[in-house]
């Protein structure tokens, strides 16, 4: 439904600058659209590319009349919080885009579209995400590709499997390679315009929902696989569908400096590394019956550090683990593709 010519508005209120506003910050790093502004009345004067490190520059609003005024015609809600639920306090605000006839962009599991009817012909709302139809189970075709296939897996949410994904998948190309994107989450299919919603998807048939698209991709001679969730974290389903779904040849893990303890659940604490990668490639494999899938390398999220702290903790890790480790975002997508690419 989002076409190139869409002028977006991110609505943020009261998220800028949070971890929910992961879907936002996804599409102002990497979506191809033009992004009118970010709607946050706590935030008008920020500066949105100091906080992402990014060079889009877009003003920090605080309504939807000063977003209309700049030309935005689609409302993408930027915040993926935990349950998917829309806040209440943003109600008001989706009433006011749908009576000015712009079109939304809705990632929340919760559905907009059967709260609106008499929308305009030009307008639309996109529960992005919604089960896809003609479902099946997975019966292990991925394995037969001839592609190589690399699945970003994490030690926790919110790690950056997503962005470690779409760097790598963007360093790819410089090279001259033919990858694709299979994009597995609300953030990924709302910035490439394809792909599935793994945690809208019943169970039985989650992996072989990834396989399909593993397939549709099969023309590509790598194919990079966005990672959700984490193993070791108790509410996660979405590993085990993209291990089996997937079958990967190659894995990148996806960490953030210095944690030792789930965000959100502080008294599960993360394994240590190198177990973590044993965990993940054995897994894998399921005792040889799938190709073995190696980690490669590790994708280190220092976001929260300066300059100085984020080596420190890259050549640390690096150490400890004796793997390429990088951040893909201070240091680019290279030395991870050193590792990766056959």
């Amino acid at each position: 439904m989002l076409k190139p010519h869409h002028s977006i508005a991110l609505y943020m209120e009261g998220h800028f600058g949070h971890s929910v506003g992961k879907l936002g910050y996804g599409v102002l790093r990497y979506s191809s659209n033009p992004v009118a502004c970010v709607v946050d009345s706590t935030q008008v004067g920020a500066k949105v590319g100091e906080h992402l490190q990014i060079d889009r520059s877009c003003p920090i609003v605080s309504t939807l009349r000063e977003a209309t005024a700049l030309g935005a015609n689609v409302l993408v809600l930027g915040i993926a919080n935990s349950g998917g639920v829309i806040p209440d306090e943003w109600r008001p605000a989706l009433d006011e885009a749908v009576t000015s006839g712009m079109s939304i962009v809705n990632g929340l599991h919760e559905p907009l579209a059967l709260h609106y009817s008499g929308l305009r012909t030009d307008q639309w709302i996109w529960d992005v995400r919604q089960e896809p139809k003609e479902l099946s189970i997975a019966r292990g075709r991925a394995q037969t590709l001839s592609a190589q296939r690399v699945l970003t897996v994490g030690t926790d949410m919110a790690q950056g499997k997503m962005t470690t994904t779409l760097e790598l998948l963007r360093g790819t190309r410089a090279r001259g390679r033919t990858p694709r994107f299979v994009a597995t989450g609300q953030i990924g299919m709302v910035i490439s315009g394809s792909g599935i919603p793994l945690d809208a998807i019943r169970v039985d048939y989650a992996a072989g929902a990834v396989e399909q698209e593993v397939m549709r991709a099969s023309d590509a001679d790598v194919i990079f696989i966005e990672g959700q969730g984490a193993l070791a974290h108790p509410g996660s389903s979405c590993t085990l569908p993209l291990l089996r779904g997937a079958c990967p040849t190659d894995l990148i893990l996806c960490h953030r400096a210095g944690q030792t303890h789930l965000n959100n659940l502080p008294d599960i604490a993360i394994p240590e590394l190198r177990a973590y990668i044993t965990m993940y490639e054995e897994l894998s494999s399921a005792g040889g019956v799938f190709p073995r899938a190696r980690v490669r390398a590790v994708s280190l999220n220092t976001s929260h550090l300066d300059a100085e702290h984020a080596q420190k903790a890259i050549d640390q890790l690096q150490q400890e683990i004796d793997l390429p480790v990088a951040d893909p975002i201070r240091n680019g997508p290279d030395l991870l593709l050193d590792a990766l690419l056959i």
